[in-house]
């Protein structure tokens, strides 16, 4: 006959470290893929300044000139080149996992989905690219 207790065992816990995801690559580059859209979200808002400071007229765009050549500001704002191009990448990268695009019954190579926006990428790039230095 089975007794019971009011307090059942506890199951067998492993340990695990808060700092687990450093043991392997793919967990690293996920976690820095969700910590880049910090970074993303960061360019966002700097654009809606620049706007905002646009339209505020020849003064207020004086003053958004001055903030970014503060050191703190330019240093970021490397840090966000970085993260928001290894956002990018991951994101393109990502694209043929989570779209099963079929032919004829077959799935359609990766390369054939991420080839598309790294082109686009580069021609969209190339583009702003020209009309700044030229425009």
């Amino acid at each position: 006959m089975a007794t019971y207790t009011s307090y059942p065992p506890k199951g067998y816990r492993v340990r695990m470290s808060t700092y687990w995801w450093l043991g392997r690559w793919p967990y690293l580059k996920f976690i820095l893929r969700e910590i880049s859209s910090v970074f993303v979200a960061w360019f966002v808002i700097e654009t809606l300044l620049q706007i905002n400071a646009l339209i505020d007229g020849p003064e207020a765009w004086l003053e958004m000139q001055d903030f970014f050549t503060n050191p703190i500001v330019i240093a970021l704002n490397v840090i966000s080149l970085f993260f928001v191009v290894f956002h990018a990448i991951t994101w393109f990268n990502l694209a043929p996992k989570a779209m099963a695009v079929r032919l004829g019954g077959r799935r359609l190579p990766g390369i054939f989905i991420a080839g598309p926006q790294y082109v686009a990428w580069v021609i969209v790039s190339a583009a702003v690219a020209w009309l700044l230095l030229h425009g």
